[in-house]
Formats: C-alpha cells, structure tokens, sequence
C-alpha cells in the first residue's frame, strides 16, 4: 500500500493547452503499475483526454501488457498493418516488418496516408475502440506531428445552423471508403466480410464522463440519413474542417519514446504532412470498447 501511494505520489500532470493534453511524467511503463496508479492515471486521461508520457522505451509486450491494465485490445482485420510477433500492435509504419523503407506508392505507405485527414480510430466497427496508445519508435525530424481535436468543445462551439443538421441523424462509417478517397488497393472478400459499413449517431454520449461530443470520421463517413450522398460528404467535410480550428486543437512534436493515449470516444486527430523518405516507426496498442455508441 505504501509503495502505491509513492507510486502515485510520483505521479505528475502538466496541462499542455487549453483546449486538451497534459503530459505525465514520474512513471515507468516497463514495470508493473500499481491499480491506484492506473486509477489515477485514468482519471487525468478523462480529464485531459489526450496524455503525453514521454521517455518510454517499452518493448511492444511492455506496450500490450500496458494498455491491457485499460480493457480488452483490439486486433486489426487487415494483415498488412498488424505485427506478425504481437497482433495486438497495429503498425503506423512506412518501414517494413524487416526494417526496409517502403516506397510511397506501396499500399501499406498509401493506405496510413489517409490519416493526414481527420478521423478517430476503428469507428468502422459495431463497437468501436475506446482508446488508443501510440509508441513513437522511430519519429521524423520535420513533420509528422499529430493533431488532436476536443470533440466535446467542438460540438459545444458548434452553430446551431449545423447543430440542427446533426441532431438525432446517423452517419455511416464504410472501412471500403479509404479506397475511394485514395485510390487505394481494393479490399478483400474476406476484408469486406470483416468490417461491413456501421451506422453511428453523430452525437453521442461519453459512457464514464456523460458528455455529449460530436461524433464523425471522415475518412470513413461517406453517408448520412436523410442526406443525399454529395451533400452528406460536404456536411462532414464543414463539420471537420470547424473542428480543425485552432481553439480546439493540440498539435504533438514527436520525440523518441513518446508515449501518447487519447480517448476515441470524445477526440479526432491527423497526421501533419511528412518527407516519406525518412523512417516513421509508430506502434499502436487500441482499447477496445466496452459497449455500442450511446446516443445523446
């Protein structure tokens, strides 16, 4: 008991912006974490919603075992992103699996691209993740930092002019939209089996919080009910292009062994643009969801 409450004591959270992000610092992922720690850690992660613990130079089991202390974890449907050694690491990579640099024009490279739009990860499932846990391995020297948004403010800022548009509709979330964005490889019989298209409510409600947020993806969103498709597809690009202004945003440099978590449930992020020919090594652990998305 004592050594826990050190442990937490040790604990500390620096709030990185106004709109969201604290950093954390005073912990070891490698070592086992007491359960008031994670508690702890837990609720500066609802506050915060994005947390930054730099200086974690975890192994990707130290990385699972970690993000297991949050919920169950996801694991890929596409073989291409997901590690061979551990499938629960989804790899945000342009190096190979063997440590070659992969061309531009590889699908792997062009499929991960489609993250320099917004989006929040796995939104295309039923039940989509909870959270997520990034390990920056091998980062870039200029660009390459990603953006996180607070869809709570943003939907609290929102006019009530597209307030009225959203409220009470669904908008669909099709994994096979990346490809038409980007002229990606298409899916697999057994891709598309995997993840068929989901109706999400564009407003939900937070299930350990109770706040209400906006809820899109729009590398995934090409449908909205009630909507002809052209007009669906440039209400969610208004909708994101709102929640990109800087009132809302948190823009993370990537230092090696940074360790980010941010929670799906209430945020967006991208990528900002990058020189492809240099080395990008990002491993990401997801926490699952506990339950469909509630509709506020």
């Amino acid at each position: 008991m004592a050594m826990a409450h050190e442990e937490v004591s040790a604990l500390t959270v620096r709030p990185l912006g106004a709109a969201l992000g604290a950093e954390v610092t005073g912990l070891d992922l490698r070592q086992p974490l007491a359960p008031e720690t994670i508690e702890a850690l837990h609720a500066a992660w609802m506050e915060h919603l994005v947390l930054v613990l730099p200086g974690q130079p975890v192994s990707d089991a130290e990385q699972v075992a970690f993000a297991r202390r949050f919920g169950d974890l996801e694991v890929h449907h596409q073989t291409i992103l997901k590690s061979r050694a551990l499938p629960e690491i989804f790899r945000v990579s342009n190096v190979d699996e063997d440590g070659k640099l992969m061309p531009a024009k590889h699908p792997t490279v062009s499929q991960l691209l489609i993250t320099l739009m917004w989006h929040t990860d796995s939104s295309f499932r039923q039940v989509p993740s909870m959270g997520s846990i990034l390990h920056g391995i091998e980062v870039t020297k200029k660009g390459g930092q990603t953006c996180f948004t607070n869809m709570y403010k943003v939907w609290e800022a929102l006019p009530e002019r597209l307030r009225a548009k959203v409220r009470g509709r669904r908008a669909r979330h099709d994994f096979a939209y990346l490809g038409k964005l980007r002229q990606l490889k298409p899916l697999t019989e057994e891709e598309r089996r995997a993840m068929p298209p989901v109706w999400q409510p564009m407003v939900r409600r937070h299930p350990a919080t109770g706040r209400e947020s906006l809820y899109i993806s729009p590398i995934y969103n090409d449908a909205v009910e009630g909507m002809a498709d052209d007009e669906a597809v440039a209400l969610v690009r208004e909708l994101a292009e709102f929640a990109g202004r800087d009132e809302f945003v948190y823009r993370h440099a990537w230092r090696p062994h940074d360790i980010l978590m941010w929670d799906n449930r209430c945020t967006m992020h991208q990528i900002t643009p990058y020189d492809p020919a240099e080395r990008r090594v990002l491993h990401r652990a997801t926490i699952a969801g506990d339950g469909p998305v509630l509709a506020a």
